[in-house]
C-alpha cells in the first residue's frame, strides 16, 4: 500500500499546530507526521470497500427511546416545598439579593 504521509506537509501541520495553540519540537512534528500519514491510509482502505448493500446505522444499538410521551397533566406538585421557605411574596420565593 502506497504511504499517504505526503498529503499532510510539514508547513500544513505547523498551520494546524498554530491554530490548536500546540508547540511541537522537530521529533514529535515527524512523528505526527508518519502518525497522519498512518491515519490517511486507513482512511484510504477504509474508501476501498464495497458498502452498497449495507444498511446505514443511526448508532451503535438498536436500542430504541424508552421515555414517555410528553402529555399534559393538571395536577402537578407546583408550590410543593415552599412552606419551608423563609420568605415569599406574591406566590415567589424572595431570596436575599445577589448584586448590591
Amino acid at each position: 500500500m502506497q504511504s499517504m504521509a505526503s498529503a499532510i506537509t510539514k508547513r500544513e501541520l505547523e498551520h494546524l499546530a498554530k491554530l490548536a495553540r500546540l508547540s511541537l519540537d522537530p521529533r514529535e512534528e515527524e512523528k505526527l507526521l508518519k502518525d497522519l500519514g498512518r491515519i490517511l491510509d486507513y482512511f484510504k482502505e477504509l474508501q476501498e470497500l464495497d458498502t452498497a448493500n449495507v444498511a446505514p446505522m443511526t448508532g451503535g444499538t438498536d436500542l430504541r427511546n424508552v421515555f414517555r410521551d410528553d402529555k399534559e397533566r393538571e395536577n402537578t406538585n407546583r408550590g410543593a416545598g415552599t412552606e419551608a421557605f423563609p420568605e415569599k411574596k406574591d406566590g415567589y420565593l424572595k431570596v436575599p439579593p445577589v448584586f448590591e
